[in-house]
């Protein structure tokens, strides 16, 4: 938020826009040329280690401190999200549902912290590698339980539908299963995260503009916009805890209708 806000006259006020998620290039020319976006993801990814790393470098039978938070999170997503959709099957999936829910909430948590403010969530790339990965790891799953041939059986071909029904089905099922869950984990992370962002940038820029550039009787307008973006700060931090919990849930509900008996 801050780059853009730097870059626009200070005599006017410019709205946010989809510029906002194609900052430039930083280290132009050398070997490690990237983007105010790629170097977010990699500070949120040495947060995750340091988090972890912490947590677990040393544990104690009797947890306290960082190892205590490190150990709530962990049971989170294993009693709540593995075991609950998966049942004794949930151990096996765990370590891969606890790394995409932390890794989610860590980058959805970069969107709301200064100076930050930004997450690489809100660009396709990320969430489209996360739901392409989710993809690969519930059809994987079908197909080792069940074998190639039967997996395709059970997803394409429902028992007890009309033979004739199968002209019209079959293809349906073929793109819910196979096309339309990465798309939609894609666009249900990203939408989200991007639509906060830009509130944000809307509320915080038309204070700054309010308050330091606006004629005089203008600017007491300038707390309303405040308020609402400090309050909409918390709808925020809701909402990067509820997308990691709904991305990490629909991949797990995915990978229990891939390694069931019945469909």
């Amino acid at each position: 938020m801050a780059h853009v806000l730097a870059l626009r006259p200070a005599s006017s006020y410019v709205p946010p826009s989809l510029d906002e998620f194609f900052p430039p290039h930083l280290f132009v020319g050398t070997p490690f040329e990237m983007s105010r976006l790629n170097i977010i993801a990699v500070i949120a990814t040495l947060a995750i280690i340091a988090f972890f790393g912490a947590a677990f470098r040393r544990p104690q039978l009797v947890p306290r401190g960082v190892q205590n938070m490190g150990e709530i999170a962990l049971d989170f997503v294993r009693v709540n999200i593995a075991e609950e959709m998966l049942g004794s099957k949930g151990k096996k999936y765990t370590p891969y549902l606890a790394a995409l829910f932390f890794f989610v909430l860590f980058f959805n948590f970069m969107g709301i912290i200064p100076p930050f403010m930004i997450s690489p969530n809100s660009v396709i790339a990320v969430p489209m590698v996360l739901a392409v990965i989710s993809w690969v790891v519930f059809n994987v799953a079908g197909v080792r339980k069940h074998g190639f041939g039967h997996y395709l059986k059970m997803n394409l071909f429902p028992p007890g539908v009309p033979v004739v029904l199968y002209v019209l089905l079959t293809p349906i099922e073929f793109i819910s299963t196979f096309i339309l869950r990465p798309i939609t984990l894609t666009i249900r992370l990203m939408a989200n995260l991007m639509a906060g962002h830009l509130l944000l940038v809307l509320f915080y820029g038309a204070t700054t503009y309010l308050f330091f550039h606006a004629i005089w009787w203008l600017r007491p307008l300038g707390f309303g916009t405040y308020i609402a973006g400090f309050g909409f700060t918390f709808f925020e931090i809701l909402v990067a805890v509820l997308q990691a919990y709904i991305f990490t849930l629909l991949t797990t509900v995915y990978i229990a209708g891939a390694i069931s008996d019945e469909h």
